[in-house]
């Protein structure tokens, strides 16, 4: 069995038989159509393994690396240098150290290739610049990659002078990129897409390529990739969630195992129709190698836990810019402006959901190409959804909370009165006049927002064949069902209790796989200012 491997070096895929999903068609089919191109992913999505396959073929050719692969008889162009310039091996901290990092990956190039005439500049627009016109005075071809062009802009958000002397730097190098002709192919990647970069102005003969349908699975995997190329770890997996050996493995299995592999790690969609997505490759590799040693299913949250929460993004939920309560249904669709979509000038005023989409914690929900005004977002998969909300939540409540009272777990082991009793405690800790609990959303929310900081596994407006649970807590061996009511009266109160009771018993919420203790509370917030708590429930059998 082939082993798996997160390395960006495309040459270590062939070097020690490792696992590589063929995206050569698909790299063929834009080699051959584009000349200058940007795309934007997520971090460890696969954007410097997908520009090393480039520089390997330009570099090297199709022998051996690109041996069993689909492009390996089809490309017959003849080898030429590869300029890689990778933003993450520069300072993001100090401008002179920036320069100097640039200017140093620029000269290594003209040494290692000789090329008469260069001399070192401190400013590497004029380095580059050297280069360029003498590799074109002697009709020379040269591939230029550029990975994670943003890198020095994301790290300095919260520094706008440091940002924008970053931004000058990088508008100048694209500045000298454009049209010129001793550029045999061009492309940048990057996580955000920025008008003040000026990828699309002043180097407007660069195409970007993020959306478009064409190109919207070349990094990621699709399910039917994950199917081919992993079928002996999709095997394992399956014997693990069967308790059955390998070979005893049905389709079937192997199916049912995909679709919990999507639930969890697939949604992603970068395709303007909203048709095509794939699963984060992070994951996926990380998520087959831990079966792997560990000889057991668990389905970690492991894009997440690399990078966490973006440090403008936690800003602007201290700042009560982004509310976590928006966030908590996680079928709910967040509306952005199409136009604030395809043209974020900056992330110093960037929309917040349009940030959240482009670094991963969103995707696209609605085509690009329907023209509409509007463009819908959504959350991607279960792991994105889960830390998103919880880190969200300890933010907002600025601590982390506790289901612990006297060292009883109270969601694993408590009755129905400690489940509520932990619930009015949650919601006494509720600044009122910050967040008025003045509706059945509010109050819903809130105690979402509590067992996520807590680190709950908590779902709110859970769809099953019946109707809608408000909230669903799921534990190892139990699951809890609160079906929650909004009352600014005791008679109200009451009445609210028996409809929240008939609910629970006509749409049997939470009686669905896989079975588990099953606790089902009927509850109704009373919102008079002498009481706002929980006072009536009951728990339903």
């Amino acid at each position: 069995m082939k082993t798996i491997s997160n390395s960006g070096a495309f040459t270590n895929f062939y070097d020690n038989n490792r696992i590589y999903i063929d995206k050569t068609e698909t790299i063929y089919k834009l080699l051959m159509t584009q000349d200058k191109v940007f795309i934007s992913r997520p971090r460890r999505f696969g954007k410097t393994l997908t520009l090393k396959t480039i520089g390997t073929l330009f570099e090297k050719g199709v022998d051996p690396y690109f041996k069993d692969t689909w492009i390996y008889d089809k490309w017959t162009d003849p080898t030429c240098p590869v300029l890689y310039l990778d933003f993450l091996k520069c300072s993001v901290s100090d401008i002179d150290d920036f320069k100097e990092d640039l200017v140093e990956l620029i000269s290594v190039f003209a040494n290692t290739y000789n090329i008469e005439g260069y001399k070192e500049s401190s400013e590497p627009q004029r380095a580059l610049n050297r280069l360029l016109t003498l590799l074109e005075l002697k009709n020379y071809k040269v591939v230029v990659l550029i990975d994670e062009y943003d890198r020095q802009l994301v790290a300095n958000i919260n520094n706008p002078e440091l940002y924008e002397k970053f931004c000058e730097i990088i508008r100048s190098i694209y500045a000298t990129l454009k049209s010129c002709d001793s550029i045999k192919f061009l492309a940048v990647t990057g996580v955000t897409r920025l008008k003040d970069a000026t990828i699309f102005s002043v180097g407007s003969d660069i195409v970007d390529i993020s959306n478009k349908s064409a190109y919207s699975q070349l990094i990621g995997f699709t399910r039917d990739e994950i199917k081919t190329f992993y079928i002996d770890y999709l095997k394992l997996a399956a014997s693990y969630d069967n308790n059955v050996s390998v070979d005893r493995v049905t389709d079937t299995q192997i199916n049912t195992m995909l679709d919990k592999i999507a639930y969890n790690y697939d949604g992603y969609c970068f395709d303007e129709n909203c048709v095509k997505k794939v699963f984060s490759s992070w994951s996926v590799n990380n998520f087959f190698k831990d079966i792997e040693s560990n000889g057991y299913i668990q389905f970690g949250d492991y894009w997440y836990d690399n990078g966490g929460l973006p440090s403008i993004i936690a800003k602007s939920i201290e700042k009560q810019e982004i509310i976590p309560f928006e966030y908590l249904n996680k079928d709910h669709l967040i509306e952005v402006s199409r136009n604030s979509f395809l043209n974020p000038t900056s992330l110093l005023d960037i929309d917040n959901n349009v940030l959240l989409c482009q670094t991963g914690y969103l995707t696209l929900r609605s085509p690009l190409s329907s023209g509409d005004s509007i463009i819908s977002l959504g959350f991607p998969n279960r792991e994105v959804y889960d830390s998103l909300t919880q880190l969200m939540a300890i933010k907002a409540l600025k601590k982390e909370t506790s289901v612990n009272v006297d060292g009883k777990n109270i969601l694993d082991e408590g009755n129905a009165k400690q489940i509520i009793d932990l619930f009015n405690t949650a919601l006494n800790t509720v600044s009122y006049d910050k967040f008025p609990l003045n509706s059945e959303s509010s109050v819903q929310g809130y105690i979402c927002i509590y067992l996520k900081a807590a680190g709950a596994k908590v779902s709110a407006e859970v769809h099953s064949s019946k109707g809608r649970a408000d909230l669903v807590i799921e534990r190892l061996n139990r699951r809890i069902v609160i079906e929650l009511k909004y009352a600014d009266s005791d008679p109200l109160a009451k009445t609210k209790l028996n409809e929240a009771i008939e609910q629970i018993k006509n749409r049997d919420y939470g009686n669905v796989l896989p079975q588990k203790e099953l606790i089902r509370i009927a509850a109704v917030y009373n919102a008079d200012p002498h009481v706002r708590a929980i006072r009536e429930y009951q728990q339903v059998e």
